[in-house]
């Protein structure tokens, strides 16, 4: 494919690309001398489920894959010990050795969903830095000084507001720096959270004599409440092992300014031909797509023909999960046990929007308890029979 048409699939939804001339460039010299690019994107494996956030960059992974170039998902198994700071205001919690190794297996099979795992490169972090010494380590932070690093934004506001900032957190970047020169990286993905990190790997490949990579950024993908990046910590993630019924509900539920986004960055379709679709037709369309992507073809049909039977024709579905108790558990514990919420905060938030009814009474307090057996509706689409 010549580089013009390469450069249209790159670009596609990629908030900014430092610099697109390098990348012109870089891709120049591959047709020249048949040798794809090495493509990088970090991932720390701080926990055990990907939501459609992480799969932003997953699937611009796999268009530089079907352009012909490697790409190289690196597991952060040394440096998710660490915790990324990036966008946080508070000091990550630190993960042990076998949390991280049990979470990283779950990201190679999900990832399968996505990539083409025949042509993906796997590496650990771990395997250069658990050769390290403590001089090699310590070395690596004369390649950055204490003013660059309270330049970065989220360091910048929490030294202000006097909150503490671990020594540990200003090694993070330069650990990732150094796994760019590892793999003597030509292009690395990140979301634009990540933006000071990668461009300290651009500055680490100077200084050891290697070309810097191109950054290409993606945006971050809000979660169903249309305002906080997604996150399971949130509430408003979307995970792709979730059940094909939760996933259909939540994308019913995104606003359509955010289905248009979703469109964007986590589908191929044509979004001229999508903003001539009914705003319902074309979240039903959307919720299909990512489910036959994560699921099946069948079970997308099978959520799409539920949705219509219970909306359209105002019916309660026909396989609703069962809760039992014994007529003193509140709305609060039932809604959170029988996980129709993810939280106790997501219950609450539920509860405070009027989103939680039972028996079609709308329910105002989170310590309402069920006396008698019915139906407790979350949301638009989550149902639960409950017997006493």
């Amino acid at each position: 494919m010549d580089i013009e048409k390469q450069l249209d699939i790159m670009k596609r939804g990629a908030v900014e690309i430092i610099s697109e001339d390098e990348l012109r460039k870089k891709l120049e010299q591959s047709i020249k001398t048949k040798r794809p690019l090495k493509i990088k994107a970090g991932f720390d494996p701080t926990a055990p489920d990907l939501h459609l956030g992480h799969t932003v960059l997953l699937r611009k992974l796999r268009q530089f894959q079907d352009l012909g170039h490697e790409v190289y998902f690196l597991i952060g198994d040394f440096t998710g010990r660490i915790g990324d700071p990036s966008g946080r205001s508070e000091i990550r919690k630190q993960l042990t050795r076998q949390e991280v190794a049990a979470n990283a297996q779950t990201y190679k099979k999900q990832v399968a969903k996505i990539l083409d795992m025949r042509k993906l490169k796997i590496v650990f972090n771990s395997k250069w830095f658990e050769k390290m010494s403590g001089v090699q380590m310590l070395q690596l932070t004369t390649h950055a000084s204490v003013s660059q690093m309270l330049a970065r934004d989220d360091f910048k506001k929490r030294f202000t507001n006097g909150e503490n900032i671990s020594i540990l957190e200003f090694v993070y970047p330069l650990m990732q720096g150094y796994d760019s020169v590892m793999l003597e990286a030509d292009v690395e993905i990140g979301g634009t959270d990540q933006i000071f990190n990668l461009l300290v790997g651009r500055e680490f490949q100077k200084d050891f004599n290697q070309p810097q990579q191109v950054v290409l950024t993606m945006p971050l993908l809000e979660g169903t409440d249309g305002i906080q990046k997604m996150s399971k910590s949130c509430g408003n993630y979307i995970g792709i092992n979730e059940p094909a019924k939760e996933i259909f509900g939540k994308i019913m539920s995104i606003s359509d300014e955010m289905m248009f986004k979703y469109y964007e960055l986590l589908t191929d379709e044509d979004l001229a031909k999508v903003r001539q679709m009914h705003p319902k037709d074309a979240k039903i369309n959307l919720a299909k797509i990512i489910i036959t992507q994560y699921h099946s073809a069948g079970a997308a049909e099978k959520e799409a023909e539920e949705f219509s039977r219970v909306f359209s024709q105002k019916e309660t579905p026909q396989d609703m999960p069962v809760f039992k108790t014994d007529g003193r558990k509140t709305i609060l514990v039932i809604l959170t046990e029988s996980n129709l919420a993810a939280s106790g905060n997501e219950a609450r938030r539920l509860i405070k929007q009027g989103a939680v009814s039972f028996n079609n009474v709308k329910i105002e307090k989170d310590d309402f308890v069920p006396a008698e057996a019915g139906i407790l509706k979350a949301g638009s689409r989550r149902f639960l029979k409950i017997r006493i």
